[in-house]
């Protein structure tokens, strides 16, 4: 341990004080004077700097380093300990990306049905470009028991959302009904069975058009592009092909890790889905789906950031969509377990189920002829269409994925009447979508070049 503050105290500069810290004879460091400037992979390494910062006081889900070597800046000061007593709430949305140097602004949009959801705006990059103007628009929107943050977790040459917001997009990122931070109401309480009486469908339904048409409103823009993840792509395919109306507005729809059935899945997780809802409903209630774990979520984020256990950690992240360890950070665990399990209901989980069971992409069976009659206005769930969708659309699918499982993919390319690109990576998985070290270049990059011709041919 001492060796490990040692190594890192020499790569420590004190900018008000103007002299190295190391020099200090009795070895006492005022957090709120200086600033770090170190490099990751040096002897110290990640997780002695884990230590050390542990030591002093400040965030582990907030250190902004990699294994890569990137060299690292932030002002101390705002990491206080102070933080740290609300960690079983994950940080707010706004203050990683503030923390990151980016500027951000939050919306509260209402929906048709009442719900309130909370969107992130990243308006501009840390890049200054030449171009002047509004800037093109693109929503992304997350997967099952994720949120805002699974576009912002890595550093910002690692993280889709800033990628994006230096490459000159205006960038919202969306969060859906039910998750940490869109749990409001206009009439109900997350105490009301009927708050959580949603799944999937709605998201499609009510979500989408009012975040896709919020942006238009606040942007002045009249199309958008749409990056969706995992259940993000599964919004996506039921909105844009039974809302013609809302399909205009996306010039682009980019589907990562594309779910529109799940009869192949090979996941742990889909094996549980099997069981009958009255057993789902026994083990779980008709609420909010492990809301019990939003009391261990403190001792879970600080077991993460302990050496041994954030593997572990990690271990567990990825049973339910594959591994290919070597393509994540695993000593940000617990930076990512601070964001999983974000919340959704026990019905969207029952969907889910659902299914699984059928092998079809469908509208939510309420149990009865009479409540399907009065949510869907027919007797039987409906089935999605999706060759009805027109928007143009590109593709990337992981050959490692136990949930969009190349079986599935295979069937969801036949219904795509508007591809326009599709890429498979053999040893890709679930999260390296949205968390894999090669994704900026074999995948993040690919969809700015898209963007950035579909931009030149319309100006």
């Amino acid at each position: 341990m001492l060796d490990h503050v040692k190594n890192l105290v020499k790569r420590v500069d004190c900018f008000t004080q103007k002299r190295d810290v190391s020099s200090d004879s009795d070895g006492t460091f005022v957090p709120e004077k200086c600033e770090f400037r170190t490099y990751a992979n040096e002897s110290c390494g990640p997780r002695g700097i884990h230590e050390y910062c542990q030591k002093k006081l400040l965030i582990l889900s907030s250190l902004p380093y990699d294994i890569d070597g990137t060299i690292l800046i932030f002002p101390v000061k705002e990491l206080r300990l102070k933080r740290l007593n609300n960690s079983n709430q994950a940080t707010p949305l706004s203050e990683i990306i503030q923390h990151k140097g980016y500027p951000c602004e939050e919306y509260e949009v209402p929906t048709e049905d009442g719900y309130i959801l909370s969107v992130n705006r990243i308006p501009q990059g840390l890049v200054q470009l030449k171009k002047t103007g509004p800037r093109p628009v693109v929503l992304l929107q997350h997967g099952l028991l994720g949120d805002a943050s699974n576009w912002i977790s890595n550093l910002p040459n690692n993280s889709l959302g800033f990628i994006l917001a230096d490459a000159g997009f205006d960038v919202w990122l969306g969060n859906s009904r039910g998750n940490t931070w869109s749990q409001k109401h206009k009439t109900l309480s997350i105490d009301q069975d009927e708050f959580w009486a949603f799944s999937y469908d709605e998201m499609a339904r009510f979500d989408l058009p009012a975040v896709i048409n919020f942006i238009l409103q606040k942007t002045g823009q009249e199309k958008i592009y749409y990056i969706g993840y995992s259940q993000g792509t599964t919004m996506g395919f039921i909105a844009f092909s039974t809302m013609p109306e809302l399909a205009q507005k996306i010039r682009m729809y980019f589907a990562l890790a594309p779910i529109a059935t799940v009869k192949h899945a090979k996941s742990p997780g889909t094996k549980f889905l099997l069981l009958p809802d009255v057993m789902i409903k026994g083990l779980f209630g008709k609420k909010e789906f492990l809301y019990q774990t939003r009391f261990l979520r403190q001792f879970v984020i600080y077991l993460c950031g302990q050496v041994i256990i954030d593997q572990i950690c990690s271990h567990i992240m990825l049973l339910l969509g594959g591994f290919n360890t070597n393509n994540m950070n695993m000593s940000r665990a617990n930076v990512y377990v601070a964001h999983t399990l974000a919340g959704t209901s026990v019905q969207n989980i029952l969907h889910w189920s659902q299914a699984v069971n059928s092998g079809e992409l469908r509208a939510f069976d309420w149990g009865s002829e009479t409540q399907n009659l009065e949510k869907g206005n027919q007797p039987a769930p409906v089935r999605y269409k999706v060759r009805d969708m027109t928007v143009p659309t590109a593709m990337w699918t992981g050959g490692q994925d136990w949930l969009s499982n190349p079986e599935d993919v295979r069937i969801l390319l036949s219904e795509v009447t508007n591809i326009i690109y599709h890429k498979n990576i053999p040893e890709w998985a679930h999260v390296d979508f949205i968390w894999g070290l090669d994704a900026p270049h074999r995948m993040y990059n690919e969809i700015i070049h898209l963007m950035k011709q579909e931009e030149t041919s319309i100006s």
